[in-house]
């Protein structure tokens, strides 16, 4: 199942008080970033984020998911309406973010 563009609106909306998210279509989901930095996607209407030590420490009883079939876990976000929740858990896992991958020049 396709994630719906009104679900990352909804989710976009509650991230607008976070500087520097955007997102890029992808296989027909979102992935999400911060700054450049993956931090999370919405996979079939699941708004996941990357496990990362704050991430399970801010969410230690998240469920596991697989975004998508071979892809590595990621944590299933259920707190969606909790726009300082969010701002907590993306701003926190910031730092733990592997920097974007510089495409080489040719």
């Amino acid at each position: 199942m396709a994630s719906s563009k009104d679900y990352l609106e909804f989710i976009l909306e509650q991230l607008s008080y976070i500087d520097g998210i955007t997102y890029r279509y992808m296989m027909s989901e979102y992935i999400l970033y911060i700054n450049g930095r993956i931090f999370g996607g919405i996979y079939d209407n699941r708004f996941m984020v990357k496990i990362t030590s704050s991430s399970k420490k801010i969410m230690p009883d998240a469920d596991e998911e697989l975004p998508y079939e071979g892809a590595k876990p990621m944590l299933l976000v259920t707190e969606v309406d909790n726009r300082d929740f969010l701002k907590l858990l993306i701003e926190s896992m910031y730092p733990e973010l592997p920097e974007p991958v510089k495409k080489k020049k040719r």
